[in-house]
């Protein structure tokens, strides 16, 4: 009695998607944290660098070390700022990783729905026929019985 969905290779495909969304955006936010860290690497990096320059200057460095601390501390800012610019763009890929994510678990939700509301249909429809032939069953041993008495 019992029909199928006709829309589960719908749902089926539209399941497989949000799972693939899911993944890509467990990819998407590891990246971006991976990005983050090594930004925060940088700037530690960078601070402990620049502490040592100072640490230095108090200890009398000569000008040309004093030069090439700061020539590395400005390549440092440069790698920051290159890292900056990674996490932002990871940042982003993430955000559209979520839409996507979201738009496919929506889409997915919505056929999801649907087949929930086919297998209570049905549920409906068996309970129903149920209840006709118990009504039928119940109405027949009335019947008989009734017969029965009748002819005592």
């Amino acid at each position: 009695m019992s029909q199928n969905f006709t829309l589960q290779p719908l749902l089926d495909l539209m399941r497989d998607r949000t799972d693939e969304a899911t993944r890509q955006l467990g990819k998407l936010i590891a990246a971006e944290q991976n990005a983050r860290s090594r930004l925060q690497m940088l700037e530690q990096y960078r601070a402990e660098y620049a502490e040592r320059m100072r640490a230095g200057i108090a200890q009398g460095l000569t000008i040309q070390a004093i030069n090439n601390y700061q020539e590395f501390l400005q390549r440092i800012d440069t790698a920051i700022e290159q890292q900056a610019r990674q996490v932002q763009l990871s940042e982003n890929e993430t955000g559209r990783g979520k839409q996507h994510w979201q738009e496919q678990n929506t889409r997915m939700k919505a056929i999801d729905t649907l087949a929930v509301r086919h297998d209570e249909k049905l549920r409906a429809q068996e309970n129903k026929q149920e209840q006709k032939l118990l009504d039928e069953f119940s109405s027949r041993q009335f019947s008989q019985r009734k017969i029965e008495g009748e002819s005592d």
